[in-house]
């Protein structure tokens, strides 16, 4: 299997499915350090990271938004002091997607890059 990060994520229609239980179940193994939330009755991938001060938060924030403007694909960013919260999740379908899994992945490693 590709390694998730590096995989195409595809257009999402408003009819195709959410992510299966067992396919959610093989994903979520490789972004081990993301939760699964609920919320409005919605499946999300959630992760908050730590930075050292706000300007690393925000350019953080950039590069999340400017990966997720490229494929189409938009999370959540909550930018505060020092932390940023990332929540994925496909509005389209109203919960997960393997898209979401993909985006969480490269969201890892911009973190990295932040380390």
């Amino acid at each position: 299997m590709a390694v998730l990060a590096q995989q195409t994520c595809i257009p999402c229609r408003g009819d195709m499915p959410p992510a299966s239980a067992a396919e959610i179940a093989a994903l979520a193994p490789q972004v081990p350090d993301w939760n699964i939330v609920k919320s409005n009755g919605e499946d999300r991938l959630e992760r908050t990271y730590l930075f050292a001060d706000f300007k690393s938060a925000l350019a953080f924030s950039q590069r999340v938004g400017e990966a997720a403007d490229r494929v189409g694909h938009h999370p959540a960013i909550l930018t505060e002091w020092g932390k940023v919260t990332v929540t994925w999740w496909t509005h389209a379908i109203h919960g997960l997607h393997r898209n979401d899994f993909i985006m969480a992945a490269r969201t890892d490693e911009i973190a990295r890059a932040f380390s």
